[in-house]
């Protein structure tokens, strides 16, 4: 039998970005799938980039943090609160990612694979970050951040994991070191040599638009939720 949640905090019905961690998995261990869908939608963007930033493709970014979503719905009663939420459910995107990256390395070794990943969202996520920008500056936004994303993708990946959650997500060097199970002191030393490797290749305007890489558009956080909240319902 699972060890029972923290419960040192009031759920704020009338207000669900209030809740706290310990309020929120004890309300998604409870079975609420109402607040399983506000912990999707609270925790979409960053989970992503992380897959994202490890698996260096978009469909199996989103396929990863389904999966992870999936298997946090059937853990998060052992949920104890030692951890941030976030934290906890990095770690199993990582999990899901690594053990993803294992199989892809065993079916390397039987017959050469060959990525089809198609960049298919550059122009809607110029829409959805222009704000009031020009469309030419819009769609300059969009190929400077395309640049930063093949940038990122040629890095080593233990300096892109930690640049996505410093200066993408910008957690702290504590909060990064968590979520990775690494010293702080390795965090500040990736990250550091991650920024000069990009800052050689970009020359330029990286601080411009370092925020903006892997863009989280509308329909994909709707995507996921949506995939994830089907499954449940098919119990599978």
């Amino acid at each position: 039998m699972a060890a029972p949640l923290p419960n040192n905090a009031t759920v704020h019905s009338d207000d669900p970005t209030q809740e706290d961690d310990g309020a929120l998995a004890r309300l998604v261990a409870a079975g609420d799938r109402a607040a399983f869908t506000r912990m999707m939608r609270r925790y979409n963007r960053r989970l992503y980039r992380l897959a994202r930033a490890t698996l260096r493709d978009d469909a199996e970014a989103e396929d990863a943090v389904q999966e992870s979503y999936f298997a946090a719905f059937r853990a998060i009663g052992g949920y104890r609160g030692e951890a941030a939420l976030a934290t906890w459910l990095s770690r199993l995107v990582l999990n899901e990612c690594f053990a993803r990256q294992r199989r892809q390395v065993r079916r390397d070794n039987i017959a050469p694979m060959f990525s089809t990943s198609v960049r298919s969202e550059v122009e809607q996520d110029a829409m959805d970050t222009s704000g009031s920008a020009s469309p030419e500056e819009a769609v300059m936004r969009a190929e400077l951040r395309a640049l930063i994303e093949r940038r990122l993708d040629a890095l080593p990946e233990a300096f892109r994991l930690v640049f996505v959650l410093r200066c993408v997500e910008e957690l702290s060097v504590e909060e990064t070191a968590q979520c990775l199970g690494i010293p702080e002191a390795t965090v500040r030393s990736r990250h550091f040599r991650a920024r000069g490797l990009l800052r050689e290749s970009l020359a330029q305007d990286i601080d411009l638009a370092e925020r903006d890489v892997f863009s989280f558009a509308g329909k994909r956080c709707d995507r996921i939720v949506a995939g994830v909240l089907a499954r449940l319902r098919e119990g599978t």
